[in-house]
Order: C-alpha cells, then sequence, then structure tokens
C-alpha cells in the first residue's frame, strides 16, 4: 500500500500531453485527449501497470490473511497448515502479476496504447467514447472484478469471525468471558487488516446521487486512514 501511495502521488498524472492546452474537467466523462490515437511515449503505461499490481497485490494479502485467520479457527489445535505459507507466496505475488500481465498482453499496443490505460491519467481505461462505463475495459476485469470477488471473501470471513467470536459458549465461566467492547474491537480490527473500508469504494461507483456521494467520499477516506498502521 505503501509503494501504491508513492506511485499513485509521483507518477498518477501523465507527463506527455498530447493536447496542449486541455483544460481538465471535474466532470466522470472521457477527456478530448482519450479520443485520440497516440503511439506510447514516456512512463504513463509503467506507471499504469505499477499501480495495478501494488494494488491488487495489497488487497489479494488481505485476502490471504483472512484465509489464515479462518485456517486458524478452523484449526485451533493444529494451527494454520504447513502448506499454506508457501502457497500464500505463490498467490501473493503471483496472482497480480497473472492479471496484470494478462490485461497488458490482451488491450495494450505502443501504437494504440488507449486500450490498457487513460491519456490524462496513468490509470486503467474504463469508458468508452459514449462516456459510459465499459465492462470490456480493463478497468472493470482486470481491478473491479478481482476486487469484487476478494471483498466478497474477507466479507464472508469478516461475518465467521464475528460469529465466532460473539458466540456464547456455556462451558466458560464468568471469569474467562470476553467483554462485548473486546469482541467488537476484535472485529473491527479484523475488517480494518481485512481493506473492508474499500466496500464504500464500490457504493461510489455505482451512485449517481451527489449529496450521497460526497457523503460516502468522506466515509471512505476516514475509514481508510485506518490502513495506514
Amino acid at each position: 500500500m505503501t509503494v501504491f501511495y508513492l506511485l499513485f502521488i509521483f507518477g498518477i498524472n501523465n507527463p506527455v500531453q498530447h493536447v496542449n492546452g486541455a483544460k481538465m474537467s471535474g466532470e466522470n466523462i472521457v477527456p478530448e485527449s482519450d479520443h485520440h490515437k497516440y503511439s506510447d511515449q514516456g512512463p504513463c503505461t509503467a506507471f499504469t501497470a505499477l499501480l495495478q499490481y501494488f494494488l491488487l497485490l495489497t488487497f489479494t494479502w488481505n485476502t490471504l490473511y483472512g484465509i489464515n485467520v479462518f485456517l486458524l479457527f478452523k484449526n485451533s489445535v493444529s494451527g494454520t497448515p504447513p502448506w499454506f505459507p508457501q502457497v500464500a507466496m505463490a498467490v501473493g505475488w503471483g496472482l497480480p502479476a497473472v492479471i496484470v500481465g494478462i490485461s497488458l498482453g490482451s488491450t495494450y499496443r505502443v501504437e494504440e496504447p488507449l486500450g490498457y490505460r487513460q491519456e490524462e491519467f496513468c490509470w486503467l481505461a474504463s469508458l468508452d467514447h459514449k462516456q459510459k462505463f465499459n465492462i470490456k475495459k480493463p478497468m472493470f476485469w482486470g481491478f473491479v472484478l478481482p476486487l469484487l470477488l476478494m471483498l466478497i471473501s474477507n466479507t464472508a470471513i469478516l461475518l465467521h469471525f464475528s460469529y465466532k467470536i460473539c458466540r456464547t459458549n456455556p462451558n466458560l465461566n464468568k471469569s474467562r468471558k470476553t467483554s462485548l467492547k473486546k469482541k467488537m474491537m476484535s472485529s473491527f480490527s479484523l475488517a480494518v487488516m481485512l481493506g473492508l473500508s474499500w466496500v464504500t469504494g464500490y457504493i461510489l461507483l455505482i451512485t449517481q446521487e451527489k449529496n450521497l456521494k460526497f457523503i460516502l467520499g468522506l466515509v471512505f477516506c476516514l475509514l481508510n486512514t485506518t490502513q495506514v498502521g
């Protein structure tokens, strides 16, 4: 996540601008520069691929952490299976690389880089020329869809974890009972580790009501500050 933030700060703006004097619009529309085809120049495509990779990498490891928690609960005596660390290393570093590789290989061409990325910003292409979100663009199947599957998995793990720790065991005496406050904090901590604050990001993508988008934007920013640790 730290690498992603640094790449975002220093590399999100494309240093090569083909349309001189173009004004940026605050609206969620395809800029005029994205209607033209230019051969790839500069580091924008590389920054886009790195941003995609490290953001997917973050959530892949969040999901693997959640799976590890689930396995610990399931095998409370023996703990995490001995094969899990090796599989986690392969999946954690390899799966995002495979997704980025497929995205680049199927959409990117040196003479037409806008099949993979945007022009003014170094990020995945998402809108068609009718200014509508296109599921054929790499933004959907190269980022939104994998992330959605990860968040669904993490949400299921959180619900399972919360159910397990909040369930009252009649065999425990009062001295061994955990307070409701500690149980809620445990669930909240796991939600932070699983990156579930990004669920609000999906709501932001689908809502069209301006006031709701503003409120959700603030909530999204506040919740994501919990991930700095």
